[in-house]
């Protein structure tokens, strides 16, 4: 074990660094996230939408900022394995394969710096989303980014797993991530609550486990721990941890 936890960080600390020495990457792949937050939330707050959050602006703002979070962790992780695509092609992951590095270490670490970021870029958002008018609740926010973090660790995961079958073209991790992420994104109600669609709609939203992640995320934010959704989330989350993690470790230990 320790040794693990000693490898984790040497490949954590390699990859995080270029992020810490051009910081200016990470702000722009936010530029999306930021683009919803600021139109399309500010149009749901002229237009009074009913979200079930009450009638307030502030109610309009914790509903949707939980899910604008959801949108950054699904866009970002998902697209982690881009890097190690041009990496397996440029044949630097073959060169830690030969070294006596732990094979787990090379995902742990890597989703590590995946989630790191993904952290940053969600106090930004919160940041930005206060002086539109968005009531603030530390701990729901805290536990919201927790929650957030597991499922990034899975879906980054995922995302290497994808790069790894698609190399060397990379055409089949292209093809999935554009197909996958919007249809998710929309049958999870991030920007608008899947209820006021068709019955067929919400039924195959339940699914979708993003949508009680979303669900979860939004309860958490205002700081109610005790709904229901928010174990249905934990569980969904956990699950696409657990699954990204396994299916990432087989396929690094069997050489990639």
């Amino acid at each position: 074990m320790p040794k693990l936890l000693q490898d984790t960080a040497t490949v954590f600390c390699r990859e995080i660094t270029p992020e810490l020495r051009s910081p200016v990457g990470m702000v722009f792949a936010m530029g999306q996230p930021v683009l919803f937050l600021v139109l399309f939330g500010s149009m749901l707050v002229g237009t009074d939408a009913d979200l079930g959050t009450g009638t307030g602006t502030a109610d309009v703002w914790q509903w949707f900022v939980p899910g604008i979070l959801v949108m950054m962790c699904l866009m970002g992780p998902l697209g982690a394995g881009h890097t190690m695509l041009s990496e397996l092609n440029g044949g630097q992951v073959e060169r830690f394969l030969v070294t006596p590095i732990s094979r787990t270490s090379l995902i742990l670490g890597r989703t590590g710096k995946d989630t790191v970021t993904l952290f940053a870029q969600a106090i930004l958002i919160t940041a930005i989303a206060v002086p539109l008018g968005m009531r603030f609740h530390l701990p729901g926010a805290l536990a919201t980014m927790v929650l957030l973090v597991v499922m990034a660790v899975g879906l980054s995961a995922l995302s290497y797993v994808l790069a790894i079958i698609s190399r060397p073209s990379g055409n089949l991790f292209w093809i999935v991530t554009q197909v996958l992420i919007f249809p998710v994104m929309l049958l999870s109600g991030i920007l608008l609550p899947v209820d006021a669609g068709p019955g067929w709609l919400s039924a195959v939203a339940t699914t979708n486990p993003v949508t009680y992640i979303v669900d979860a995320a939004r309860a958490l934010f205002v700081g109610d721990f005790l709904d229901p959704a928010v174990f249905h989330g934990l569980v969904a989350a956990t699950a696409i941890a657990v699954l990204g993690l396994i299916l990432a470790t087989r396929a690094m230990r069997r050489g990639v």
